[in-house]
């Protein structure tokens, strides 16, 4: 990977990316919420549910790319709004997709770290945007990227001057059909063979079904993730988007019941 310049290890110490008042790279980071923004009480009423049981940030769409065009777009600009009442409410730090290379001044004024979903991850114009916006950039694999493809869309952002890129793994189209992609686990330890870059775990995406979350949860720990994304929604059964894998605030607390022990564990075997 000859082209890798910027993310590649060599000769670089693990970078830590800070996001607000929070830093992935240290420790382990648990950025939590819905899919979609769809009100401010559901909004606020789930940050304030992932807040007490322990996450470090709030994940939640205002914007969003779907396969379907009559599927819910999100609600933009209000979304936003909604997101920014969160944070005042309870202080966790926003991530928040943005999906037009046009949105990005927009978003950057409501967003502590802007994602880029595994739609467009290989989306140039948008890579570019976001290398020259002053934010950190939560970057997902493409769903049939490889990942030296990955890599070369991280070298992207980097290359425009942000220095501050996580990865995400969010699970790769396979000929399995059980779960809605499947989690490429071993893009972990890759990883930090090849990157200086913090690398988190998508397990909602990957594995769609709610049961399955925090095995794949624990599995990320074991692996050596910097943190995960997980989607959370206090009532899962009216989310507009995603309900499937959504976790409950009470599944979510159990999960996290699991995974900092485990975290605390490892980390103390190191």
């Amino acid at each position: 990977m000859n082209n890798i310049k910027l993310a590649s290890l060599k000769d670089r110490d693990k970078t830590a990316v800070l996001v607000d008042n929070i830093c992935i790279g240290e420790g382990f980071t648990v950025i939590a919420g819905p899919c979609s923004v769809e009100s401010e009480d559901q909004t606020v009423g789930t940050a304030r549910a992932v807040k007490i049981r322990g996450a470090d940030a709030l994940r939640g769409g205002a914007f969003k790319a779907r396969s379907s065009p009559y599927a819910f777009q999100g609600l933009g600009l209000e979304g936003l709004k909604i997101l920014k009442k969160a944070k005042e409410e309870t202080g966790l730090p926003i991530v928040t997709e943005v999906v037009d290379s046009r949105d990005v001044p927009l978003v950057c004024e409501y967003a502590d770290m802007l994602q880029i979903g595994t739609r467009n991850m290989q989306n140039y114009s948008l890579l570019k945007e976001v290398g020259k916006a002053n934010k950190p950039v939560l970057l997902k694999r493409g769903m049939n990227s490889t990942i030296e493809e990955w890599l070369n869309c991280a070298e992207y952002i980097l290359n425009e001057g942000n220095p501050n890129v996580v990865l995400c793994e969010r699970g790769i189209r396979t000929f399995e059909t059980y779960t809605r992609n499947t989690l490429d686990m071993s893009a972990i330890p890759v990883m930090r063979e090849l990157t200086h870059l913090p690398i988190i775990i998508d397990p909602s995406h990957a594995v769609g079904k709610a049961s399955l979350v925090t095995s794949m949860c624990l599995a990320a720990v074991a692996a050596g993730a910097d943190g995960i994304i997980v989607e959370v929604h206090i009532r899962p059964e009216n989310a507009l988007s995603d309900k499937e894998q959504t976790l409950t605030p009470d599944q979510f607390l159990m999960m996290m019941e699991k995974v900092r022990p485990l975290h605390q564990f490892i980390d103390s075997m190191q």
